[in-house]
């Protein structure tokens, strides 16, 4: 059985923002709200269009207008990232400028 949810008192500045975060994702502002209490959990909306499993790797980073969840599959963390690249290059090349060298010098130019 659904159970009705109630904030009260809610500053207007934010529900203004609450209202064009929903309107940015082409949902009432309802829809807004239960698609963030769901991200908050990670667990996907129930219903027949519910998402499929998801793997250990896998992360849900929001939900569609038709409460959808999105997928980002095989997600890593950065930590994981720099290893493997490391991993895989591991004679990188020091004598390069690094890029913030490079911006200066053409912002210098002009």
């Amino acid at each position: 059985m659904a159970v009705n949810l109630s904030i009260k008192s809610v500053p207007e500045e934010l529900a203004a923002r609450l209202r064009a975060r929903a309107e940015r994702n082409h949902r009432s502002l309802q829809g807004e709200l239960m698609a963030i209490i769901e991200a908050a959990f990670h667990t996907p909306p129930s219903g027949p269009w519910a998402s499929t499993s998801l793997s250990s790797r896998d992360a849900v980073v929001g939900f569609d207008r038709r409460g959808r969840a999105i997928v980002r599959k095989g997600t890593r963390r950065i930590e994981e990232v720099a290893a493997e690249l490391r991993r895989r290059m591991p004679d990188a090349r020091q004598d390069l400028p690094r890029s913030v060298e490079i911006v200066r010098k053409m912002r210098d130019r002009r």
